[in-house]
């Protein structure tokens, strides 16, 4: 189960921004996950609504994730097709060379936190 893994280091990463950035508590984060990054969804949920209770900054933090679908690429016909749906072999040529373009990624897209003065801010962090 490695999603418990990935919700410890979002915490601990987000832990860090705030002790950086002088947030006081962190509202949400949201996360870009890949179709086929291996990340199933609702037990990350579940993992991270049992976490974000041991953290104060992120104890009400809320978790919003968007699916990044997965796309690969043909070097043959050079072109894009849906992964998932396809698989690793091009639905117009029949080649097998292929490439995964987009789908496997876990990346922090947002985090909306307040300052410890109080006041509103943003930080946005992107992954590679």
């Amino acid at each position: 189960m490695h999603e418990m893994g990935i919700v410890l280091h979002l915490a601990k990463t987000l832990e860090e921004t705030a002790r950086e950035e002088h947030l006081s508590r962190i509202g949400s984060v949201t996360l870009k996950v890949g179709e086929v990054s291996g990340i199933m969804t609702d037990l990350f949920t579940e993992c991270w609504n049992y976490f974000r209770g041991r953290h104060p900054v992120l104890r009400d933090c809320e978790l919003r994730l968007e699916t990044v679908l997965a796309v690969t690429w043909c070097d043959s016909c050079r072109s894009r097709y849906e992964t998932v749906r396809y698989g690793r072999t091009c639905p117009y040529c029949g080649s097998g060379e292929t490439w995964l373009l987009q789908g496997n990624e876990c990346i922090i897209q947002e985090i909306e936190a307040e300052e410890t003065a109080g006041e509103s801010a943003e930080a946005e962090q992107n992954g590679p």
